[in-house]
């Protein structure tokens, strides 16, 4: 038996701002039926994330610099975190009706060989599915791994996170009132910071957007200063926060979505507070904390089902709606975690 599989495929490397042009749709045919002796698994596609990082597999490979994601290749269907149902597998852990969630191909079937940290078997299914494309996925992943891990926070401590609404932001701030801490976040409109204070819980934020001074609207919200930075975003808001962090203060690098489209990135100026300060910043990656997956989510399913954690979805329906959520990304489109829908099941 064969069927259609409709793809989205990178035209061409990126430089700037990327744009739906850049994106075209191949149409090709998938056989449902594995090779003998294979270690392979045949999927369908649910659910795909949009994530930042994936800005940086746009761009043509440079040898001279280090990157942490394989470069997509033009005129091949490009590929992400997804959530998928197994249709046919030839590997030992999965089999027929398996959902999972990792890696997987921007297109109706994918055809994966499972890796250890790289795809995950989904095994608590009263949670929707499209969760594990954010909250119970690397996005959720990457608040607990690096405010728990990296940024080890006290009762107490003052904490800012920029991107704030975004898949992780949202995460992080709650994760950090749960902690006792007082949390105050970023954001690019004033529909994201109400909804920062109103559904997220966080004691303050303001939209970045409208403060000709970043230094003085975090001085503004943080008048003692800051314990711990966040960061999604990089550039002019972490000169701000240089200026404004406490004494051994703790800085998690999570992203600088401000200069991945920028030919010539942004220099940092207020770096001799690192010194002054003795502030810690580490820049980390999720893989390196998914041996901790299952502690995670014995962490934060019960606080999910007790209604303790809010998480906010913006949702395109449609793989044909996948280049526009992608693309929305960098211009601030979305309102909570972007997913693209393939198909409800």
């Amino acid at each position: 038996m064969t069927a259609t599989n409709k793809q989205v495929v990178l035209k061409n490397y990126v430089s700037g701002f990327p744009k739906e042009s850049d994106f075209d749709f191949k149409t090709t045919t998938v056989e449902f039926k594995l090779p003998g002796g294979s270690n392979s698994v045949l999927v369908k596609n649910l659910y795909l994330s949009c994530d930042p990082y994936m800005r940086i597999r746009m761009g043509k490979p440079d040898p001279s610099t280090a990157a942490l994601a394989q470069a997509y290749a033009p005129g091949k269907p490009i590929f992400g975190y997804g959530v998928s149902r197994v249709i046919e597998s030839g590997h030992p852990d999965y089999k027929k009706g398996d959902l999972l969630w990792g890696i997987v191909g921007w297109e109706e079937y994918s055809v994966i060989t499972p890796m250890t940290h790289m795809h995950f078997k989904i095994q608590h299914t009263d949670i929707p599915l499209s969760y594990y494309t954010g909250l119970l996925g690397m996005p959720g992943m990457t608040a607990y791994a690096g405010f728990y891990e990296v940024c080890s926070p006290k009762e107490g401590e003052t904490v800012y996170v920029s991107a704030a609404s975004g898949a992780v932001g949202q995460l992080v701030g709650q994760f950090a009132k749960m902690m006792g801490c007082y949390v105050v976040g970023s954001a690019g409109s004033t529909e994201k910071v109400d909804l920062l204070k109103t559904k997220f819980g966080f004691d303050d934020a303001f939209n970045y957007k409208e403060e000709p001074d970043l230094s003085a609207a975090l001085k503004r919200c943080f008048p003692t200063g800051i314990d711990i930075y966040f960061e999604n975003v990089g550039g002019k808001m972490l000169d701000a926060v240089l200026l404004n962090m406490n004494p051994h203060g703790r800085i998690a690098v999570c992203g600088m979505i401000s200069q991945y489209n920028l030919e010539n990135q942004e220099g940092v100026h207020n770096l001799s507070n690192i010194i002054y300060k003795r502030i810690r910043i580490q820049g980390f990656a999720v893989f390196d904390f998914y041996e901790k997956y299952s502690k995670f989510l014995d962490f934060v399913l019960p606080h999910i089902k007790e209604g303790k954690i809010t998480y906010v979805e913006d949702v395109a329906d449609g793989l044909e709606k996948g280049p526009e959520a992608l693309v929305g990304l960098f211009h601030g489109k979305n309102v909570g975690k972007q997913v693209v829908v393939i198909a409800r099941e």
